[in-house]
């Protein structure tokens, strides 16, 4: 019989927020560890932090923080695998993809191909 010590069990997956401060509420209540409003520097340490401990995640950004250039978040998105980050839309916004296969859609199919509440009988 073997026993499992805390050193041999795996490590969970961290589930973070980093965003708007109205949604920061919800996702902490679900479970997340959330990181309101952060500035870009903020950010930048968080996803620094996740690449330098070797850390399994599933990080929700917002819309306006994925678009801001940051340097370890864009070497997330492109290393892909261990840690997995999605982008939601702001409260107030209109719902919009801008995920790397969104773009790729878009591209194939035209950008006004696929909005929101649009139906086939158009």
């Amino acid at each position: 019989m073997t026993v499992d010590t805390p050193q041999d069990q795996p490590h969970p997956t961290r589930m973070l927020f980093l965003g708007d401060d109205r949604l920061a509420d919800g996702f902490r209540l679900i479970g997340f560890e959330t990181h309101p409003s952060p500035s870009m520097q903020e950010a930048e340490q968080v996803f620094r932090d996740l690449l330098r401990q070797h850390e399994k995640a599933f990080v929700i950004v917002d819309d306006a923080l994925m678009q801001e250039g940051i340097p370890s978040l864009r070497r997330v998105m492109d290393e892909g695998g261990r840690i997995v980050v999605i982008a939601v839309p702001t409260l107030s916004a209109q719902p919009k993809l801008t995920s790397d296969v969104a773009q790729r859609l878009s591209t194939l199919f035209g950008a006004g191909a696929i909005e929101p509440g649009q139906t086939e009988e158009g």
